[in-house]
Formats: C-alpha cells, structure tokens, sequence
C-alpha cells in the first residue's frame, strides 16, 4: 500500500483389468479331502461361486504355495482395483474474459465526437490484466515517470545514488509536474536514445521518444504505460527496491489539484501521475493518467490515455470515468 493523504474529492487414469475377478474381495480356505487336496473359494460381490481350483498341501499340511500365490494374487488384484478407480472429475473453472468486460465496461462511458481513449488495468492480487484499445497517444507529463525510471537505471548502472540536484529535479518534477525540471532531467539521459535504451530493459516496446527537447510528444501506449507502471510497483523490477521506493514515494506525494485521474478509481491511498496537453493546432488536449489505486481491499495499477478533449475539464471527467470502469470490471472476483 502506497500512503497518500486523503483524496480531496469524492486423463482419468486409466485401469487395465486384472486377469482374475477384479471384484473378489476375499480368499477363503474351505476345506480339504482325505487325499490332501485344499479347496480354496473366492468370495466376489456378484458372483458366489468357485473362481479357484484345488492345490496340494505341503508335508505339514499346511496351504501349498501355489495357493498362498493365488490369494496374494487376489489380494493384490483387489487392491489395484481399489487404488484406480476414479472419482468424479471436477469441472474446471470457467475462464473470465477480462479485456472482453473490459470493453463491455468503456463501451458504457460516454466519449465526445472526435475523442479517443485507452486504458489498461493490472490486479495485483490475482496478475490479471486487461487491456483496451491499442493506439498511440501523445504522453504529456506521463513520460516524466519514465523519464525518473531511466535516471535511476543510469544511476544504478554506476552504483551510484541520485545527487541533490537530479533529487530536486525529480521531485519538482513528479510531485509538480514541473517542466523545466523534466527538461533538465531529459537532457541527463540523453533524449529519446536514453529513454529508449532504458525502456529496453524496462519492458516498454511500443513508445517512442519525443524529437529534441519534446519530451511531452513521446508516444506511448496503454499497455507499455501498465509495463512501466509493474516496474514501479511490481515485485520484479530492473529497478533496485530503494529506486522503485523512491519513485513510488513522489508518486504518492503529487500536489494538490494534481492529484485527480485514476485516483478516482479507488479510495484515499494512491500514487499517480498525470499528464495535460493543449495541441496548439487544433486546440484540443491530451488527457491521461498512470498510477496505483487500492479499492475495495485489492490494488490496481491503471493507465488511461486519451486525445481529442475539447476541454480540460471533460478529458479528466473521461479519464477518471473510464479508470472506475476498469477497475469494476475485476468487482467481486
């Protein structure tokens, strides 16, 4: 759990049969005649008559070996009997289709003429996942985690911690969303060829960085924002534990009135970061969210992604909408 302060708004196996009766459940010596021969009867459930012949006794009167034979015999077909028969197969249990509730789920959520949206959910507790829709998205602030996760791999590599300025950097940069900060701290890994050599050992296959100083034009998507977001929260992790604390710690800690998105999902304990864009050609804004979200007594990781709001507003209503949809759909399982 990720503290944050309260949240300002609301073959069955198969038997071969033995040569005797398979259903004898017993050997009993009847008797013996004046010529030593021993008779020896099998007592079978359905079948009450003689399954055994006659054998010779030994000098001792004792039962011949061939009878104690047959009786082993007996004993042992009766016991294999036993040992395979089957018993009721259990049915398997039906496989839920997350990505297909998933879809029913956003499929109820009203989206504006000309607006797009992506999403993907993890459950912590049982590894299921669920994804829809599969475009790219412009990433907005959303890249500075990514851009903090790549800082930290550098670091690491060079067994080193974070110095004081990349700390204040970072800092401003997740808990404010301060762009010059995040600028600072792209140059620091190189650009696009830095982020894109760490999203290698990230997992993260389908983003691309932003040209130059664009760092807010890196285009991603919904699932490779959920791989980042197991790198931050998950018990695997290319990064250390003390790098994925940190990071999660600044997450957790975002500024007042940054703190809506994939919050909403969930109750007053998340970690998130969000991203905001106005497009200057069409004037339209790049809404999305990332983070962890407990709801329920169970803990999400959420992405959702979108384009083509007309306002602020209604693209963070959306996101937040579609966020609550992903996560009833794990509800009860």
């Amino acid at each position: 759990m990720f503290p944050h302060r309260a949240c300002p708004r609301s073959d069955r196996p198969s038997c071969r049969r033995p040569l005797v009766y398979a259903g004898v459940a017993s050997v009993v010596l009847v008797g013996s005649t004046a010529s030593g021969t021993t008779y020896v009867k099998a007592q079978a459930p359905d079948a009450g008559g003689l399954v055994s012949s006659s054998a010779s006794p030994s000098a001792s009167g004792a039962v011949s070996e061939a009878t104690v034979a047959m009786e082993a015999t007996v004993e042992s077909s009766t016991a294999t009997t036993a040992t395979h028969s089957p018993g009721p197969t259990p049915s398997p249990s039906p496989r839920v289709d997350r990505d297909a509730l998933l879809a029913e789920a956003v499929g109820s959520v009203a989206v504006e003429d000309g607006a797009a949206v992506s999403v993907a959910v993890l459950d912590l507790s049982s590894g299921e996942s669920a994804v829809y829709g599969d475009g790219a998205f412009d990433t907005a602030s959303i890249v500075k985690v990514d851009i903090l996760a790549a800082l930290l791999l550098r670091a690491q590599d060079a067994g080193r911690g974070l110095t004081a300025q990349e700390k204040a950097y970072a800092s401003a940069m997740i808990r404010s969303s301060d762009n010059a900060s995040a600028t600072a701290l792209w140059d620091a890994i190189g650009q696009a060829k830095g982020l894109e050599a760490a999203n290698k050992r990230l997992g993260l296959r389908d983003t691309e960085g932003g040209d130059g100083a664009l760092w807010g034009l890196t285009q991603t998507t919904a699932a490779d924002q959920l791989t980042l977001l197991r790198q931050v929260f998950g018990d695997e992790s290319e990064l250390s534990e003390a790098a994925r604390a940190y990071l999660r710690g600044l997450m957790g800690d975002v500024a007042v009135g940054q703190d809506w998105g994939v919050s909403a999902a969930g109750s007053a304990e998340f970690a998130l970061k969000n991203g905001w864009l106005p497009r200057s050609a069409t004037g339209l804004w790049d809404i999305n969210s990332i983070g962890h979200v407990a709801a329920d007594g169970r803990e999400y990781l959420v992405a959702v992604l979108s384009d083509g709001n007309s306002t602020k507003e209604k693209g963070v209503s959306l996101v937040e909408a579609v966020a609550k949809a992903a996560v009833s759909c794990f509800a009860g399982s």
